[in-house]
């Protein structure tokens, strides 16, 4: 059975570590990875009492993947981000999709911990676009064989859209795969920005990318980092 490496880049975020690190507990991950970017709080602190495997980079959530990805020692990459919840049985159904060897990348749904109607709209919006467009968000919990990940060349070194973009490269290998048990996906950038907003911008700064050819350097500038 091959085992899986769940990486998670982090960046300040003692608030929300402990609570996903803590949920992984019942996944049984056979190795969990942390790589923090540079924490001014108590970020890695709290992460070395869950795993011994917390490594310091550059901050830059590319490059925390990276090098999250060359120090794993499993045979498939699960990318998770801080406040993310993977389902119980995230781990078995990684490897029933990786199964089929027509599929080089996969990831999960998403839905907010939030029970109101607005962020269910959002969420099911957000799985219908990853499945029409057959390019998931970081945020879906993005899974793939890290020989294959490193045949890709890993994420771009790029300040944003390095999930869509290596998503780009993958499914000219093949198939991208989604599963519909979903990731659980705090609210809280939605929150601090406010629903609306955040959705326009995020909406805006992907058709930037992905349609108007938008750099990531000059789209950054318009993404706030909310912890």
């Amino acid at each position: 059975m091959e085992r899986i490496s769940i990486i998670i880049p982090v960046y300040n975020e003692e608030g929300s570590i402990a609570r996903t690190l803590g949920s992984l507990a019942p996944v049984e991950a056979d190795e969990i990875i942390v790589v923090d970017g540079g924490s001014t709080d108590r970020t890695v602190e709290i992460a070395r009492g869950f795993t011994g495997k917390v490594f310091i980079s550059e901050k830059g959530r590319s490059r925390q993947m990276n090098l999250g990805a060359a120090r794993a020692e499993c045979e498939i990459l699960f990318f998770l981000h801080a406040d993310c919840i993977p389902p119980e049985n995230a781990l078995s159904l990684i490897r029933e999709s990786l199964r089929d060897e027509s599929v080089v990348m996969g990831a999960f749904d998403i839905r907010y911990s939030s029970p109101s109607l607005c962020y269910r709209v959002v969420s099911s919006s957000a799985n219908l676009r990853s499945r029409l467009t057959s390019v998931p968000y970081g945020d879906q919990g993005i899974f793939l064989k890290k020989e294959t990940f490193e045949s890709l060349g890993g994420f771009a070194d790029i300040p944003l859209m390095e999930d869509i973009e290596l998503g780009r490269r993958a499914k000219r290998m093949g198939r991208i795969a989604f599963i519909d048990i979903p990731v659980t996906v705090s609210p809280r950038r939605f929150e601090k920005e406010g629903l609306l907003y955040g959705v326009l911008r995020d909406w805006i700064l992907a058709f930037s990318y992905t349609v108007l050819g938008t750099s990531p350097e000059k789209l950054v500038r318009h993404y706030r980092d909310v912890r």
